[in-house]
């Protein structure tokens, strides 16, 4: 808990096993499940069937970041977002709960009525100016991890994407030590299907690894993303084996968490990848 009181849930150790975060988006606009749960009351169902399916964390998202999305004011997002957080803690007071949003004074708010972690697509960037990040800051004044995903306007040229992307990660890093975020306090997303041609999409998750030699736990988030779609020739509703097949592969090259629509269907997969990954070390518990 920190000096405020307010951050309770801290994320589960990473490392014993790969951890899950199970998606709720309560949007009208989402490009794979808009306007399935955009009640308070579906919003908690379906939080409490993710997490009897082993979701570790909860991610709520009351914008659309798909790509063509509208963008929504505060005042939109918190009026989604904050009866939904409401209802899912009345149902699960235990779960630790992200905040899926690039806006500092959503995060604040969120946080404020009981999420436990900030998940921002921006990594920070957003409204940062002379090297300060509002959200960062919000992540160091309530003691809260945060998140930080790769994302930019347009891809790079793939002679230089490897530079130009743990480059900029490593910019994000900084915007949050800046802001007096601790190291253990930090995770990054590679940013899978943001900012990234589909093979950029492909080559990051090709190797991971590279990310993960940054230094920090690694969120990885590739469920039902139109990469997948265009590998498989594949609707959203058809990309579940590409959902497994990325996420084996992500727990081979050191995901140490999987953000997924679809907790029950991936579930045995990482559990089999967790346990072939342990070896000698794996015991039956």
């Amino acid at each position: 808990m920190n000096q405020n009181g307010l951050h309770r849930r801290p994320i589960p150790a990473p490392g014993a096993r790969t951890l899950l975060m199970g998606i709720v988006n309560v949007t009208p606009d989402s490009f794979s499940d808009g306007g399935q749960y955009t009640t308070a009351q579906a919003a908690a169902t379906h939080a409490r069937a993710l997490a009897d399916a082993g979701a570790d964390v909860l991610d709520l998202g009351a914008e659309s970041t798909r790509p063509g999305h509208d963008a929504v004011d505060t005042a939109t997002e918190l009026a989604r977002l904050l009866p939904a957080l409401q209802a899912i803690r009345a149902v699960l007071p235990d779960i630790p709960v992200s905040v899926d949003t690039y806006k500092a004074d959503v995060a604040q708010a969120a946080i404020e009525a009981g999420a436990d972690i900030i998940n921002d697509i921006w990594g920070g960037l957003h409204a940062a100016g002379n090297g300060a990040s509002p959200m960062c800051a919000v992540a160091a004044r309530f003691g809260v991890p945060i998140i930080l995903m790769h994302n930019r306007t347009h891809p790079v040229d793939d002679s230089v994407f490897w530079e130009t992307y743990l480059d900029e990660l490593r910019h994000s890093v900084g915007l949050a030590r800046d802001a007096g975020v601790p190291d253990s306090q930090i995770w990054l997303d590679p940013g899978f299907g943001f900012g990234k041609t589909p093979a950029q999409n492909l080559e990051c998750l090709r190797q991971l690894d590279r990310v993960v030699a940054l230094g920090f736990p690694v969120l990885l988030g590739t469920s039902r993303k139109s990469t997948l779609g265009l590998v498989l020739d594949a609707p959203v509703a058809a990309r579940q084996e590409g959902n497994t097949a990325t996420a084996v592969w992500g727990i081979a090259h050191g995901a140490a968490m999987l953000r997924m629509h679809d907790v029950a269907a991936t579930q045995p997969a990482v559990r089999m990848a967790d346990a072939i990954r342990a070896g000698l070390h794996w015991r039956n518990e």
